[in-house]
């Protein structure tokens, strides 16, 4: 079968027939008018450490060190920050690609397109912290980010990294519209309700425990156990949106919506503590605004920026940790760890007193030598989703019909996320741009999902995010310059019902033969602010347990 049914299969199987149609209307060739490529991560030796790829460095190749980190990410960054605040030097950070910060990282204007500007590949805004989030108002108050506090004791941000207006907006039947909740059309039965909906969700934001906590709070740690709050949990938030009799189509889909863009499931798939969790923890007392977000050009990549900055002497990027040995030397227990360049070529061996293993669980199942070997049970309970995220460089802006172009941007009638605008914080109204397209696998089987994705070449790729943007905007084609793609094999944990109280998260979560672990995986939602607090809670781990006096930030 020639390629291009095979690529217009696949579409019509991510987008459904008639998005496929509006994305082909007036072409004349089924060739590319523009450049682009897939780019990393490194899937080849990331499948060879999978396959059970073993090498033993030379015994020149050993260095000894404190502290080695497996993993470059949010979480291995942020315990690596917590390690200099405590003026520890004596560590190792180890990174398979050769840009830190996992699904946070960012990239810059290719050459040959027309707009420069800095943009995400993954993770792109954070709430403004509340004022019991110590650790991560004392990193924002570091990048002079917050310019003190209101009334409430709430951390104010700076302007300039809010979320400029107009922040989101939701295209329906040929028009724009402003915000995500689709007022316009709505009967007063759907009204009706998203206020109840809203007034279910200022409750649980009101709600407090025995001990005065939150019913959920970020990091989730500050979170109350509850019976009540963990009842939750067993159940999806479609069967929660049914016991409360909320079948509006218009808030369903909103639901349905905030459940894929936060966790890569749908309403059906995603426990109900995390569909709640969505909505409620960013709201600090009932009836109050959720707390405005934060963002750059550029995403999340801010922060990893200066989370690295320092470590060029500790991180060695494109390296991976191919193998974690807890070892017995000389009556004393260490742990070996076991390098492997990028490219194959270079092995290193480094003997440490403890590792934060600041990868997902899913990596240390492969890497961690006592786990290959007889696998814990609560490894094979930790689910990834999978992502495609495409940044579409256009010369000039496509016309808009409505509202107009925000940050956030949503096509109600598809099943990807819409794009957001890299420009848009830089406030140019016109000329050329780069829109972050982001498509999320929500299939039941987390490795059907995967090969689905590593299936799609660059080719099609690019035609799923041009076929997707034709919806609202038929013009774009003429005006797109390039396309670059990044798929996302295992890009988030997935919440499922069950997950968040279970007692795998916790006893994953525990030190192992002087191993520390450190990831969102081990929160259940994949933010920031979770990567951020496991990172420094287990660097105070490695840092107590060798001794030092510290005073926690978390």
């Amino acid at each position: 079968m020639p390629r291009d049914w095979n690529r217009r299969d696949a579409l019509i199987g991510l987008l459904g027939l008639p998005a496929v149609l509006a994305g082909c209307r007036g072409r004349d060739s089924t060739e590319a008018e523009f450049d682009g490529r897939i780019v990393g991560p490194s899937l080849e030796l990331g499948h060879r450490i999978r396959d059970g790829l073993r090498i033993t460095p030379a015994n020149d190749a050993w260095e000894k060190t404190g502290i080695v980190i497996v993993g470059g990410g949010v979480a291995g960054l942020s315990a690596a920050w917590r390690l200099l605040k405590a003026d520890c030097e004596d560590f190792v950070l180890l990174e398979l690609e050769r840009a830190a910060g996992g699904t946070a990282q960012s990239g810059t204007s290719p050459a040959g397109v027309s707009v420069s500007t800095p943009f995400p590949w993954g993770a792109h805004y954070i709430p403004a912290p509340t004022r019991e989030n110590a650790a991560l108002i004392k990193l924002l108050s570091e990048m002079s980010i917050l310019e003190g506090s209101d009334a409430d004791r709430e951390p104010i941000v700076a302007e300039q990294f809010l979320c400029r207006d107009p922040q989101e907006r939701i295209f329906y039947r040929g028009h724009w519209h402003e915000g995500l909740y689709l007022h316009a059309g709505a009967s007063a039965d759907d009204l009706a309700q998203y206020g109840r909906f809203q007034d279910e969700i200022n409750r649980w934001v009101a709600w407090r425990d025995g001990r005065g906590r939150r019913a959920f709070g970020i990091p989730i740690v500050s979170a109350s156990d509850d019976p009540e709050v963990r009842a939750l949990d067993k159940l999806s938030m479609a069967d929660w949106l049914a016991e409360h009799s909320f079948i509006s189509p218009r808030l369903c889909w909103l639901v349905d919506y905030a459940c894929r863009d936060d966790y890569g499931l749908t309403v059906g798939q995603t426990s109900a503590w995390a569909g709640l969790f969505y909505f409620a923890s960013r709201i600090v007392r009932s009836g109050a605004e959720p707390r405005p977000l934060i963002t750059w050009p550029e995403g999340n990549g801010r922060l990893v920026a200066h989370l690295s900055a320092g470590l060029a002497r500790q991180a060695r990027l494109g390296m991976a940790a191919i193998e974690v040995i807890p070892v017995e030397r000389d009556g004393r227990s260490s742990v070996d760890i076991v390098a492997l360049s990028q490219d194959g070529r270079t092995a290193r061996g480094f003997r440490a007193e403890r590792v934060i293993f600041a990868a997902p669980q899913f990596i240390a199942r492969h890497v961690v030598r006592p786990y290959r070997d007889d696998p814990p049970r609560h490894l094979s309970e930790f689910q990834y989703g999978t992502w495609l995220v495409a940044n579409v460089f256009l010369r000039n802006r496509p016309a808009e019909r409505g509202f107009p172009l925000a940050w956030d941007n949503v096509v109600y009638e598809s099943p990807s996320l819409g794009y957001v605008t890299a420009t848009h914080q830089r406030g140019p109204e016109s000329g050329p741009t780069a829109l972050t397209y982001y498509y999320p696998f929500c299939d039941d089987n987390p490795r059907r999902a995967r090969e689905r994705l590593l299936d799609l070449d660059w080719r099609t790729c690019a035609e799923l995010a041009l076929a997707d943007l034709a919806i609202p905007h038929p013009d774009v084609r003429p005006l797109v310059e390039r396309i670059d793609v990044m798929r996302w094999g295992h890009a988030m944990i997935r919440p499922v019902p069950g997950f968040i109280w279970g007692l795998h998260r916790p006893t994953a979560a525990q030190p192992y033969r002087k191993i520390h672990f450190a990831n969102t995986d081990l929160s259940g939602v994949a933010l920031f602010e979770e990567a951020f607090y496991h990172g420094i809670r287990a660097a105070e781990e490695a840092l107590l347990a060798r001794g030092r006096r510290i005073a926690s930030y978390v």
